[in-house]
């Protein structure tokens, strides 16, 4: 396939070259010669099986060096040999552009009951810490009217009164755990004489 391929090239770049005479204006030899050419190598691509044209492709995308450095290059292929899942693509599409907020409402209640804690305490009022656990609790109460199927909702709503409380304390043990404020930094001499002098 080696003689046949660089033959193939090289009549390629004949009829590039050909057409670039034609749009510069050639003769109606060149013109002729450009038709034959063309003639002949759509016969030629007829004649080729879709087999043989992918070995062709493939075999010269490894001269290119288009295979090297791939990312599974002498690793094993992730999934292969698993159970079939209908679902694979989705899952690696969520794997893959690390997709948040998508699955079953139970698993994820059960990821934002994990991380509940460190949203509350980003909060400042007592209020704003209520909303949030009232609006979580009343998620996970709908997800419990839900029979979608999936797996089943065993998060537990949240008291408001204990989670206030809880967040309290934690407010008040991260301002004991707080350094002291620097003490306000005195002055220059010159900006102190001239308050003096006014």
């Amino acid at each position: 396939m080696g003689s046949a391929g660089g033959d193939f090239r090289r009549k390629v770049e004949r009829a590039a070259e050909l057409r670039a005479l034609r749009s510069s204006g050639g003769t109606a030899e060149e013109d002729a010669e450009l038709s034959a050419a063309e003639a002949e190598l759509r016969e030629k691509r007829r004649k080729v099986s879709d087999a043989a044209r992918a070995d062709y492709l493939v075999r010269d995308a490894m001269a290119q060096g288009k295979f090297d450095n791939l990312k599974y290059s002498g690793k094993p292929i992730p999934g292969l040999g698993e159970a079939y899942d209908p679902d694979w693509w989705v899952k690696g599409l969520i794997q893959r552009e690390h997709l948040s907020g998508l699955g079953p409402k139970a698993i994820l209640l059960r990821a934002e009951d994990a991380e509940l804690d460190a949203r509350l305490d980003a909060q400042f009022t007592e209020k704003q810490v209520r909303d949030i656990v009232e609006d979580f609790n009343a998620r996970i109460i709908d997800a419990r009217r839900q029979l979608q199927g999936g797996p089943p909702v065993v998060t537990k709503t949240r008291d408001a009164d204990i989670e206030v409380q809880r967040w309290r304390e934690r407010w008040a043990a991260a301002a004991a755990a707080a350094p002291d404020p620097l003490p306000e930094a005195k002055a220059p001499w010159w900006r102190r004489r001239r308050k003096r002098s006014s």
